[in-house]
């Protein structure tokens, strides 16, 4: 999640790096967005075609109940709250509930849905903890309203008609939140529990299957319910532990007495799980300075409300309310850049024109002014065992990761290379942590200019100095790549060929860590 714009010079994109640029524009909370609102428009197709058969007015209806309750009762508690409003999470929760509950003009559903859409939007200020939300909105809504009685959630999405596009889209949706490994193993567990179920009643293996991935809520669950960042935990690990136990809440009956099985009740011990597990609540940041890296980059230093906890490498997701409406939302990821133990916050961002709204955001605050951290997260951490040696490769600001692992002092003990690829000098950032970061570090620079002081240049006729860094070059460059643990950081076409060129290399074990445009 890096803030990296560096060019890609090298060969032509392949199908992925082309993705990447498609799905890597709008935020992820536009993405979502995005995909739910082709659905739901879907689905009115669907109904007029006899696909469904809700009734076009009973689901128009339903959809202008969810989206329109949903919207105004979320402004009106941020009112209350004296908070910031967001415009796309009502939106999404709105869109949610929609495909949850039974579409219906009958008086006491509407009251139910009606029910549904006001406690959503309250439990993300009542049900919250430091201001971030213990739960999933939609779910809690949904699990509140049922406990009255007027209405239950169906989860209706789960349609055969609906796989047409609920498939390409969920798809889409984890491509881009990288929760691909997180939905596979909720899948699996999930699908295999109710496949046995279903075979203990005498159905099929085949018959089963379909029914738990085409007639259980199980692709619109993962896709746009479980893997909701703010509700997740940091790491990767907690995330695979996290989707087992609710794949088996999710699949396996049970009864409470009051409370029953369902997914939504899943859901939300799901996300109880991971409070427990993560970091708790929002931050303020108080901006402490701002000062060039570079003429094309800015790091901006902040003072946290309370202490923050994060490793090496890992990202903080800001909420920047000032940032003009450019398509790509208010919440934006930054890699964090400095030490965890130490007393500010800092991001290392490239500040070069045409800027975004949250560039212009951040670029217009002055020393004193607050946002808020949403969350912690990200796996772009160091191995365990400090004997295994690792190469450090990073474009452009890309490094900003590696100097969190610098910062921390955590590379000291390490056998540690950073290979540090940049346009010319002038665009060599954080040069003095580099200097003086006791480990080997290689500057490459595509015009072929000498690096700054104190820093190793790759020569301009030696290994890996054409336009681009292949595996042959890579090689060179490190022989010993293949006991590395190999890290690439930058821009989604720069780690797209740079992790190319690691495994061309003979490196077998490469982690990435890719920024998708803010």
């Amino acid at each position: 999640m890096t803030p990296v714009e560096m060019p890609h010079t090298g060969p032509a994109p392949s199908l992925a790096g082309r993705l990447d640029a498609a799905v890597g524009g709008p935020t992820m909370y536009r993405l979502v967005l995005l995909v739910l609102a082709a659905l739901a428009g879907f689905s009115l197709l669907l109904d007029v075609l006899g696909w469904l058969a809700f009734g076009i007015a009973a689901m128009l209806a339903h959809l202008a109940l969810c989206l329109g309750l949903t919207y105004v009762s979320n402004r009106a508690l941020a009112a209350l709250f004296r908070v910031n409003p967001h415009t796309e999470s009502s939106l999404i929760t709105g869109l949610l509930l929609y495909f949850l509950f039974w579409p219906s003009l009958q008086p006491m559903d509407l009251a139910g849905v009606a029910l549904a859409c006001v406690l959503a939007s309250a439990s993300k200020y009542a049900l919250a903890w430091r201001g971030r939300h213990i739960f999933n909105p939609a779910a809690a809504g949904a699990f509140a309203a049922g406990l009255t009685g007027l209405n239950i959630a169906t989860w209706w999405a789960a349609t055969p008609a609906m796989l047409w596009l609920l498939v390409p889209g969920v798809l889409l949706v984890l491509y881009r939140t990288r929760k691909a490994l997180m939905a596979g193993v909720f899948t699996l567990v999930a699908t295999s529990v109710i496949t046995l179920e279903l075979l203990r009643a005498g159905m099929s293996a085949g018959q089963g299957m379909w029914q738990a991935l085409a007639q259980r809520p199980v692709l619109f669950f993962v896709g746009f319910m479980l893997t909701e960042p703010l509700t997740l935990p940091p790491r990767r690990w907690q995330q695979l532990a996290l989707a087992a136990a609710v794949a088996v809440l999710f699949a396996v009956p049970w009864n409470l007495g009051v409370v029953a099985n369902s997914p939504e009740a899943a859901l939300l011990a799901g996300n109880l799980l991971a409070f427990l597990a993560g970091q708790r609540g929002t931050v303020r940041l108080r901006l402490a300075a701002s000062r060039p890296l570079t003429p094309a980059t800015t790091e901006f230093s902040f003072e946290p409300s309370r202490p923050v906890r994060f490793l090496p490498g890992q990202y903080m997701e800001l909420d920047l309310p000032a940032a003009r409406t450019d398509g790509k939302g208010r919440r934006r990821v930054f890699s964090l850049a400095g030490s965890p133990g130490g007393r500010l916050v800092k991001f290392g961002v490239r500040t070069a024109g045409p800027l975004s709204g949250a560039k212009e955001a951040l670029l217009a605050l002055r020393p004193g002014a607050e946002l808020t951290a949403t969350m912690v997260g990200g796996d772009f951490v160091l191995p365990r065992d400090p004997r295994r040696p690792v190469l450090l490769i990073a474009a452009g600001i890309g490094v900003t990761p590696f100097i969190a692992h610098l910062s921390s002092g955590s590379l000291q003990e390490r056998n540690a290379v950073l290979l540090l690829l940049a346009r010319t000098a002038g665009e060599v950032a954080y040069a003095d942590e580099l200097r003086n970061s006791g480990i080997r570090v290689l500057v490459r620079l595509a015009d072929g200019s000498v690096p700054p002081a104190g820093l190793a240049a790759v020569p301009a006729g030696g290994p890996g100095a054409g336009r681009w860094l292949d595996g042959k070059g890579l090689a060179e460059l490190v022989p010993d790549i293949g006991r590395r643990d190999v890290y690439v950081s930058g821009s989604p076409a720069s780690v797209q060929a740079l992790r190319r060129a690691a495994r061309e290399a003979g490196a077998r074990r490469v982690r990435a860590d890719s920024f998708w445009g803010y």
